[in-house]
């Protein structure tokens, strides 16, 4: 009999919507459903990729006996982490505290009103490794709810407060130290700073940060970007030489998929061997924007080449009907019947045997060589370094047939579910490489996602975090990172094409995700640093007292933070508008770095990043009559500094932003305004004058340098 999941958004709940379990979304009908019974809610989090969550679902939640006694004395509550991040990140710092350790399957039991008495992650169908299984755990849950309650009662509100302490310890220990933003030029150097601790920081034998798992840095990539681009020789080089290894690292190893292109999660060992093998959009998106922005900056490396893969595997396996973009790939293949590749990441792993049955005798064994697959079991495909000329030759003849091959197998399943936020991280990335890449395609295809979501998840006053379907009926409102990555996709969709309409969008979601999602100090006012800024916009009573607050804060997880997002679009919204008011909001949107910068850089990219650009001015090409190929041409002058730290502004659209004001065709003529820090040069009235402007002005042309 199917329960509450069938036909909500998630991938993840659907796959549990015909268990012999009454599941509940995470909603007051379940919260007030167990306060009526006066029984435990059993709160299991995971997301559809994970592979653990996979085999706790088929050893105890497919069992109907289990599935019974859940039923009887819980309410059992379902929930997907990637469409409820803010469920996940409340119930997760509750399991840290009872466990000492996190990760999904998390399990917690919660009382009817959500505050966390218990916790745990995979719990086995039998005994094993000193754990119970699961089933004695529900029973030695519901005997201690039955005959001490009053103990619980008191270890719930001890959790609940140690929670709300968290927080509150995290911006205690924030504000020690903090540097006044943005004033860029008086403190001290960040970016600086931040880069002394990455190198500190990273593997020195295998590339990369920390140790096993080693999960990709997608978001402090952009922070080591911009340092490298700096003016200080010293730090620009060290940054730069950090970048391209980690970048080439990455793209070498068995992250990167040889085959199909994209990345996986994470590796599973220090040396970048053996991946994760879920495939998720927001890493993809990220490390897209990432490789395709270092292809303009170091040109020759074969970066173009990782930013095209890795934007035709979105093209080809995430895109759905409508333009959007799917969540994720599993990790696991299903079995079929006489398939031999089944099981966690057995779609993308290879023997020897099969190399030399698929390529032949000599081509089969000379790629095994090649690409690290010993004798025995399947392993994936990865040469472990950057290959020379010969080498690549030889890899690019039979990758085509290696990629048919692997096409015949069955493939991973796929979440269908549309995150407005990662979505907006992938329209960035495709806009940017786009035009970067030189590639059209992109670029229309980012027009078309942006489209579709703000068609679908925008009702005129609300985002909807998610959609499926082309539906997003029973989604929760998005949280600010929805707000904030969708507003830098329209902002980024505005570079790329000039049209008026995305910035228009942009500045919409702006002033909404303001309006929603702060509110003034108890001991402020209403402008400047006194702001306070949430994740919800409406914090639900289960979360309230489970500790959580909803307050927001610059610290990157496995995407950027959403206040330091949002914190970028108010220094574009500024810079386009030359409007001072928009950059109110940024000092209170990214906090106190100092701290970060010291101790963790890794946490805070985007923020640093973000401050680290509020110290170069904003530079600006005003376009003013002339002909739809003047203005072409003059874009085409501009180039890749287009994306990359120019705004390129056509005072004669409809809605122009205000960097426009003033700026006319000078005598009816074609006038071209390179502006910087809110001056201009001598108005010019061609793109080959706007070209020699560019290349005579460093300061105009840093941007895009190599």
């Amino acid at each position: 009999m199917p329960n509450r999941l069938t036909g909500q958004s998630s991938a993840y709940l659907r796959q549990h919507a015909d268990n012999p379990v009454d599941w509940q979304p995470f909603d007051d009908a379940a919260f007030a459903e167990a306060a009526r019974r006066d029984v435990p809610v059993f709160l299991s989090v995971g997301y559809a990729a994970c592979h653990w969550c996979h085999v706790m679902a088929h050893e105890s939640f497919e069992d109907p006996e289990v599935g019974a006694y859940l039923d009887e004395h819980f309410v059992p509550v379902k929930v997907d982490r990637e469409e409820r991040p803010d469920v996940d990140a409340a119930y997760m710092s509750a399991t840290q505290l009872l466990t000492g350790q996190g990760g999904w399957p998390m399990s917690v039991f919660l009382t009817p009103d959500g505050r966390a008495f218990h916790a745990g992650t995979y719990f086995p169908p039998r005994p094993a490794h000193g754990m119970p299984s699961f089933r004695q755990l529900l029973e030695a849950v519901t005997e201690a709810w039955t005959d001490r309650r009053d103990e619980l009662e008191q270890a719930a509100d001890a959790v609940a407060r140690a929670v709300s302490g968290q927080a509150e310890d995290l911006r205690t220990a924030l504000s020690r130290g903090a540097v006044p933003v943005p004033a860029a030029e008086g403190g001290p150097d960040l970016t600086a700073v931040a880069l002394e601790v990455l190198l500190q920081e990273e593997d020195p034998e295998h590339g990369g940060f920390g140790g096993a798992p080693k999960f990709p840095p997608a978001t402090v990539l952009p922070l080591l970007e911009l340092a490298a681009t700096g003016t200080e020789e010293q730090v620009a080089g060290r940054a730069r030489d950090l970048l391209v290894r980690t970048l080439d690292t990455m793209r070498a190893s068995a992250l990167f998929d040889q085959v199909g292109g994209g990345f996986y999660r994470y590796s599973v060992t220090r040396e970048w061997s053996l991946p994760h093998y879920e495939k998720m959009l927001y890493d993809n998106a990220q490390l897209l924007r990432a490789y395709a922005r270092a292809a303009v900056r170091e040109p020759g490396r074969g970066y173009d080449r990782t930013a095209a893969d890795t934007a035709g595997f979105l093209l080809r396996e995430l895109r759905l009907p409508g333009g959007a973009f799917a969540s994720s790939l599993d990790a696991d293949t299903p079995s079929a019947d006489g398939d031999v590749h089944s099981g966690e990441g057995a779609f993308y792993v290879w023997t020897r045997a099969e190399l030399v049955e698929v390529l032949g005798s000599a081509r089969g064994t000379a790629v095994a060589d090649l690409m690290g697959v010993a004798a025995g079991r399947p392993r994936p495909l990865h040469p472990g370094r950057v290959l020379g000329d010969e080498e690549r030759a030889l890899w690019d003849a039979v990758r085509p047939e290696l990629a048919a091959a692997r096409a015949s197998r069955t493939a991973p399943a796929r979440d269908d579910k549309v995150v407005a936020g990662w979505n907006g991280l992938t329209v960035t990335a495709l806009a940017e490489a786009g035009v970067l890449l030189q590639d059209p395609a992109l670029v229309l295809a980012a027009e078309e996602a942006a489209g579709h979501l703000w068609e679908v998840h925008w009702n005129g006053r609300r985002l909807a975090r998610t959609s499926h379907a082309g539906s997003a009926g029973r989604s929760i409102e998005g949280l600010l990172e929805d707000y904030a990555m969708l507003a830098e996709a329209f902002l980024a969709l505005y570079r790329a094409t000039g049209a008026t309409t995305w910035f228009e969008r942009a500045r919409e979601l702006a002033d909404v995700a303001e309006e929603r999602f702060s509110h003034p100090a108890a001991d402020g006012g209403d402008e400047g640093p006194e702001r306070v800024w949430s994740d919800l916009a409406d914090v639900p009573a289960p979360l309230l007292a489970a500790g959580s607050s909803g307050r927001a804060g610059p610290l990157d997880d496995v995407t950027p933070s959403g206040t330091a997002v949002l914190a970028a679009v108010f220094v574009q919204l500024w810079a386009l508008d030359e409007d001072e008011r928009r950059a109110r909001p940024v000092p209170s949107l990214l906090g106190p770095l100092e701290l970060l910068a010291h101790r963790s850089p890794r946490g805070a990219g985007r923020a640093l990043t973000v401050r680290a650009e509020l110290g170069s001015p904003p530079a600006h090409v005003v376009l003013a009559g002339g002909t739809a190929e003047d203005k072409l041409e003059a874009r085409r002058a501009v180039g890749a500094a287009a994306v990359l730290g120019v705004h390129v502004v056509d005072a004669d659209a409809p809605g122009a932003p205000g960097a426009a004001r003033g700026k006319e065709a000078l005598g009816g003529r074609f006038t071209v305004y390179a502006c910087r820090d809110f001056a201009c040069r001598a108005p010019v009235h061609s793109a080959a004058e706007l070209r020699e402007q560019l290349e005579g002005d460093g300061r105009l042309s840093r941007a895009s340098r190599p």
